[in-house]
């Protein structure tokens, strides 16, 4: 899975800001921001996801052991659902996480059903087809976090939704080529095909117009979903307010550097560093509902 909010962060280098780091970007790992009663309960339900993802993503596993590890984290789902805590420690402190926090197991699974899904499936047809695929790679994090925090009502996860499908389809958009080498491509078929782009030109790197207004007319529709749920940000209290507010900023910053560059994210991979950060972290305390309509 490619979350998001995107991958801001140098590998292995963690910042005690609120963005995500290496593999798992759409997670805020425990940063500062959060209070320390709930780190514990992050980092549980991170551990779980990251090592997760990291099975259907990373290294040169054949696909048929990605996804026969990936079941067994489904029965080891399975079995928290029946009540038993699993030995295996990780497991034991999401089983822990879970009964704490009355976290619903359909959200877990969902996650575990995009990870498998990216070791499955290449490529997206449709955007409502990507936008199925975000609804479970995504948004289940959002609710296990408003969860976590006892916010969970109709119009946070609606608001929620919006944030983490954004997010999702900004790492799809800053990980173009990263994906093409993986055999990817999130750019739904509908798209490449309105646009007149060719899978050719992706493997080429080709930036030139046709690519130009592709990605620009993505970065517009990511921006206007992002936009959607901001006012999460305002209506969430304290430091998890405050942690929203940083990770749809730093969102919003990615889309105008890859804009920046005109879409070329082949030669000029978009990433937060120096006065990003400080950009990020101010919007993030002053940030203001109609502000947030506007921000670029």
């Amino acid at each position: 899975m490619r979350g998001a909010p995107p991958d801001i962060i140098p590998e292995n280098q963690a910042f005690p800001l609120p963005l995500p780091v290496e593999h798992y970007e759409n997670f805020p790992v425990a940063s500062w921001l959060l209070p320390a009663a709930v780190r514990p309960s992050v980092e549980a339900v991170y551990a779980f996801a990251r090592s997760a993802d990291d099975f259907a993503d990373e290294g040169d596993l054949p696909d048929a052991e990605r996804i026969a590890r990936l079941d067994d984290y489904r029965r080891s789902l399975d079995r928290i659902e029946r009540g038993e805590r699993p030995a295996d420690p990780l497991f034991a402190r999401l089983h822990d996480t879970i009964r704490a926090h009355d976290l619903p197991i359909p959200l877990f699974r969902d996650l575990l059903d995009a990870f498998r899904q990216d070791v499955t499936k290449k490529r997206y047809a449709t955007f409502d087809e990507l936008m199925d695929y975000c609804r479970r790679s995504a948004d289940p994090v959002g609710r296990i976090m408003l969860r976590l925090f006892a916010r969970d009502d109709a119009a946070n996860r609606r608001d929620s939704d919006a944030i983490c499908s954004s997010l999702q389809l900004i790492n799809h958009w800053q990980d173009v080529a990263v994906d093409w080498r993986k055999g990817r491509v999130y750019l739904p078929e509908e798209d490449l095909a309105r646009f007149g782009i060719t899978e050719a030109r992706i493997a080429g790197a080709r930036a030139d117009g046709p690519w130009k207004d592709l990605m620009a007319f993505q970065c517009q529709r990511a921006r206007a979903m992002m936009r959607s749920g901001t006012p999460l940000g305002s209506r969430l209290p304290g430091r998890f307010g405050l942690e929203i507010r940083a990770i749809c900023s730093g969102g919003l910053r990615i889309l105008d550097k890859i804009e920046a560059v005109d879409g070329d994210v082949f030669a000029h991979r978009p990433v937060l560093a120096g006065a990003d950060w400080l950009a990020v972290l101010w919007r993030a305390i002053v940030w203001r509902p109609e502000r947030a309509r506007i921000l670029r």
